[in-house]
């Protein structure tokens, strides 16, 4: 049993009916062979007395007043020599020479099976394996005929064990070969019962992946009676998870707009006289709500990626993106160029899809002279399914040594662009809670790439 401890269910059902199976043949094999080789031995036995009668019936016989000759019991076996079945009869104390018997044994005698005595007791039937002729094992029957005065007589009739032994053989080969044919029979059997009876606990099982990967909010299907509570209380376990994710959103969001207001007082009061103190409060409380709002998106996002069965449709989400900034930089009529495959989904949050995606667009339109592309693909990494979210411009772009101090929170290449330098720290840190990255890099247009990498949800 401890081989099988780490087991699946289908292995240790597999194992154990396989095992008592196995075992249930065996016995049964065991029990067969015995009764089979007991039942030849009984019908061995009441052939060799059929021939012993025979020899008692001569005895008494006569044909027209003369005794009948003894042997003819109409088997020839008994006139080849050392065949191994042979007849005696005698009286019970007769020497060798007085003994009448078939001509296969020609002049052995046969070993008694009781002794000559004078209480031996007449009309018993004995049997038993002896030692013949050229040492052969034969198994012989000997009875005793009283024949009044005419004396006592005893017959013994003797046949070869082989037959016993060669018929057995016979039977236990074609026992094993049912067997073998049967327990085959029984472990398919066996195999297609325990796939049969599992099957809704691997559906239950492809349920809660697809609930895990994002592809379903909930375990759907209908499960037989013993596995449906199971999948409802997993249920119930989702649908308290996500309420006790939404409550934690609830007060995230409060505890924001319970700070953003006093610091807002505070900026509001700082923009009266400008001098060193109301600089440094308005600078202060400044990167006070810029660190307040990080921290709290931070934590909103530690949260929900943990959330099931979670997943965003990619095209509208890039598509209204695409409005919105085109909107914002109609001035400068960028073109901006949005390419999505069909079925495209992330596994996660639709805000945080559209902050991150937000912040790339958002930087890459900053920088470009005439021309933003983002291409949205699909792609496999270390087993996984992932979407990466390219933006490329053909604005001056960015040297690869600015690649690391571009992602670090609040830091901002070039002061004559608009921006609190967090977009790209909140694009690492969002990414980063969904097992993503951002690189950087030259793009074909001219400019600078940005590569975001997020996980997918497989295309059904």
């Amino acid at each position: 049993m401890r081989l099988l401890a780490g087991r699946s269910i289908a292995v240790r059902l597999a194992v154990s009916s396989l095992f008592w199976s196995g075992l249930v043949l065996l016995v049964a094999g065991l029990i067969l062979s015995t009764l089979y080789l007991r039942a030849t031995e009984r019908s061995f036995d009441e052939r060799l007395l059929v021939y012993a009668n025979d020899l008692a019936a001569d005895l008494v016989a006569t044909d027209d007043g003369q005794p009948r000759d003894l042997g003819s019991l109409g088997d020839p076996r008994f006139e080849i020599p050392l065949s191994g079945w042979y007849w005696q009869v005698g009286r019970v104390d007769a020497p060798p020479k007085d003994l009448r018997s078939s001509r296969s044994l020609i002049g052995n005698p046969l070993p008694m099976l009781a002794p000559a005595v004078a209480d031996r007791p007449f009309g018993d039937v004995r049997k038993d394996n002896v030692s013949g002729p050229e040492g052969r094992l034969l198994r012989v029957v000997e009875r005793d005929i009283d024949l009044g005065e005419d004396g006592r007589f005893v017959v013994r009739v003797g046949g070869p064990t082989d037959e016993i032994s060669s018929a057995f053989r016979r039977f236990v080969l074609a026992l094993i070969a049912t067997f073998l044919l049967l327990g085959v029979g029984l472990g398919l059997s066996t195999l297609l019962q325990i796939r049969f009876g599992l099957r809704p606990l691997i559906e239950l099982r492809g349920a809660v992946s697809a609930v895990r990967r994002g592809e379903s909010e909930r375990i759907s299907g209908a499960y037989p009676g013993d596995v449906a509570p199971l999948a409802d209380e997993l249920n119930l376990l989702l649908e308290a998870n996500r309420e006790i994710l939404e409550r934690a959103r609830t007060q995230v969001g409060n505890l924001a707009h319970a700070l953003k207001t006093p610091l807002s007082v505070i900026v509001n009061e700082a923009d009266g006289p400008t001098d060193d103190l109301s600089s440094r409060v308005r600078e202060q409380a400044t990167l006070m709500r810029d660190q307040i709002e990080h921290y709290l998106n931070r934590a909103r996002t530690a949260a929900l990626s943990g959330t099931l069965g979670t997943m965003t449709e990619i095209a509208p989400v890039m598509e209204a993106l695409r409005r919105t900034f085109g909107k914002i930089f109609q001035d400068r009529a960028l073109e901006i160029l949005v390419s999505v495959p069909d079925g495209a989904l992330f596994r996660g949050e639709r805000q945080d899809f559209e902050e991150m995606a937000g912040n790339l667009i958002d930087n890459a339109c900053k920088w470009a002279s005439s021309r933003v592309e983002v291409a949205i693909e699909l792609a496999e990494d270390r087993g996984r399914h992932v979407i990466r979210v390219v933006v490329e411009d053909d604005g001056p772009g960015l040297p690869e040594s600015a690649h690391a101090e571009a992602k670090k929170r609040g830091r901002r290449l070039d002061e004559t662009k608009p921006g609190s330098g967090l977009g790209l720290s909140i694009v690492v840190d969002l990414s980063s809670h969904y097992g993503g990255r951002l690189q950087l890099g030259a793009s074909r247009l001219g400019g600078a790439r940005a590569e975001l990498e997020l996980p997918a949800v497989p295309a059904a």
